[in-house]
């Protein structure tokens, strides 16, 4: 099997196999960047050595980031060159367990109320009212907007997942101002031609009007934290999350100050 044809099978495979367009993407990356390490050699005769040589010799900015590039080579171990994956053998690095940061409430509410362009103020307000992903955000359509059931329908989110979120009577207000400026035709929030709102244009609004020193993902750890402490069933939050394990969602039980408050100190 020539080295060329690789990256086509492996394109095949993971539509055939529904993956998202995102992993798609991330893993195809990584699957050239091995394959170009290979130098002449035949990838069909690569060994565990070569992929460990890899690993040994990367300079990986995060454990997600090495356990991604894991995952991709093993898929074309797996799903492209049939081979027996067992074969090869290397340590997988142990996850960090990091305390997602939370802002406060009032300076959120504060900073979005003096938000003057529509569109960027629609953006920040919805994703913070019911802890949207930035890569569910640009792909919301209209449609997705049921005023008369006052829901949101999220499609194909992380993991290939829909789910229905609760629509503020607040937020479709916004909604409806920034509908008869921008008059929008396909996605909710779009660009230049009408095509989706890209995501690195949500992470710059983002820094100008919140906090530049964080990330956008803190209006979604914000949201569900907060939703925590005013009292909102930990069962409820993993639904809105689209969290398939619970473990995912205690994580904000880690980062309530009120939860903490509680806590009576033994001196």
């Amino acid at each position: 099997m020539k080295n060329q044809k690789i990256i086509k099978i492996c394109e095949q495979k993971f539509i055939y196999l529904n993956y998202s367009d995102r992993t798609k993407d991330n893993y195809i990356s990584h699957i050239k960047r091995f394959i170009e390490s290979l130098d002449d050699k035949q990838i069909i005769h690569c060994s565990s050595f070569d992929f460990q040589t890899y690993l040994n010799n990367y300079k990986f900015t995060s454990i997600s980031q090495q356990n991604q590039i894991i995952n991709s080579i093993r898929f074309l171990y797996k799903e492209v060159l049939c081979k027996k994956y067992n074969k090869v053998t290397f340590k997988r690095p142990r996850s960090e367990k990091k305390i997602p940061k939370v802002i406060d409430t009032d300076f959120i509410i504060d900073k979005l109320s003096k938000i003057k362009n529509i569109k960027h103020k629609a953006i920040l307000t919805l994703i913070y009212s019911i802890g949207l992903r930035v890569s569910e955000i640009v792909n919301l359509k209209i449609e997705d907007i049921d005023s008369k059931r006052m829901v949101i329908h999220i499609k194909n989110a992380k993991g290939k997942k829909d789910r229905i979120l609760p629509l503020s009577e607040n937020v479709l207000k916004l909604l409806r101002k920034y509908y008869l400026k921008y008059k929008p035709q396909n996605y909710l929030f779009s660009g230049k031609g009408y095509q989706k709102y890209s995501i690195s244009s949500c992470q710059k609004i983002y820094k100008k009007y919140i906090e530049k020193e964080s990330s956008i993902y803190c209006l979604r750890h914000s949201c569900f934290t907060h939703l925590l402490e005013s009292g909102t069933n930990l069962r409820i939050i993993q639904k809105l999350a689209g969290h398939s394990s619970s473990k995912t969602t205690e994580i904000y039980t880690n980062v309530s100050n009120k939860l903490l408050n509680k806590v009576k100190l033994p001196i």
